[in-house]
């Protein structure tokens, strides 16, 4: 069983309008209410790919239930800890004729000590029933801000692998926390952590310094371009295949769910790496978030590039002769 794990999850109103003019009023447009946040994403993925998972959240007020209703529809299992401040939403308004998107979202939810509290409880024992889990996502307000970290903490108690991608203030205690798998967009790690990461040098450093903390596997995404990443103190800048770009949203979380479909199946580090990139690739070629289908992605993966940089791992061929 894998477990996502998101604190900071919206309710999407999703409007398709065939050409908008910011000018004058936009009508007859057609509405679909969706389950957002970066572990929900992640979940809907898993699931397309034939994983079993559930996602843990938080959820609160009428928004709350509209979010719940929208997982029901979907069949993603799920399991909540309500609050008492409203979920926040998102405005997500497409002009199918231009062939763009646009986003607006509400400020966050606010997190109370006692809520919190629930989360990390309920958070203790769903970690010990899982064989991965997955911190997703920002931190809605500062009382949540331990959460990822306390978590990753407690996967390691456990001996379970986790996976982290969040951002901002509370991204350096996760990483000191010592996750099994990180992956960051570049843009996020450099504000978050005012770092640079503007060379390849740079970010290899970089790199080493996550595997120094103990966290055995980084990947580094920049958005449709080439990456890095490394596998323990083994370092790889990544090729990723060109496409007609749609729309990213959501690419981040599909890669994610490409590197836990990997472990979960046992993949090679080479391969899981590919069908990850696959993914998080297709992903960006449409409007939908995370609903790729695993038979999209073979033809891509096997255009992904891995290059070694500085050492390498030696392949020894232990077939009978």
């Amino acid at each position: 069983m894998v477990l996502t794990v998101t604190i900071n999850p919206l309710l999407e109103h999703r409007f398709t309008f065939a050409n908008i003019n910011f000018n004058k009023p936009n009508r007859n447009g057609n509405l679909k209410l969706a389950a957002g946040g970066k572990g929900i994403n992640v979940s809907r993925q898993l699931k397309n790919l034939g994983i079993q998972n559930i996602a843990l959240f938080f959820a609160g007020g009428t928004n709350g239930k509209l979010l719940r209703n929208a997982i029901k529809d979907e069949s993603i299992d799920f399991s909540i800890i309500n609050t008492k401040s409203e979920t926040r939403t998102c405005a997500v308004i497409f002009d199918s004729n231009r062939n763009k998107a646009y986003y607006f979202f509400q400020q966050n939810s606010a997190i109370s000590k006692e809520e919190k509290d629930k989360f990390l409880l309920k958070l203790d024992k769903m970690i010990q029933n899982c064989e991965i889990v997955i911190f997703s996502g920002s931190s809605p307000s500062p009382e949540a801000d331990d959460i990822f970290p306390l978590g990753i903490e407690m996967a390691n108690k456990y001996d379970k692998i986790s996976v982290c991608d969040t951002y901002g203030k509370h991204l350096n205690d996760c990483l000191d926390a010592s996750p099994g798998i990180v992956h960051n967009n570049l843009d996020e790690i450099k504000s978050s952590l005012n770092l640079n990461l503007n060379d390849e040098k740079e970010k290899i450093e970089f790199l080493s310094s996550l595997y120094e903390k103990g966290i055995k596997q980084v990947y580094i995404s920049d958005g449709e371009k080439d990456f890095y990443a490394s596998n323990f103190d083994f370092h790889y800048k990544i090729l990723v295949p060109k496409i007609e770009l749609v729309d990213s949203t959501g690419s981040g979380d599909a890669f994610v769910a490409g590197i836990v479909y990997g472990w979960h199946r046992k993949l090679t580090f080479n391969d899981q790496l590919k069908i990850a990139t696959a993914l998080g690739a297709v992903n960006a070629k449409s409007f939908e978030v995370c609903n790729v289908n695993p038979k999209e992605i073979k033809s891509l993966s096997e255009k992904v590039n891995i290059k070694p940089i500085g050492k390498r791992v030696k392949i020894i061929d232990d077939t009978p002769d």
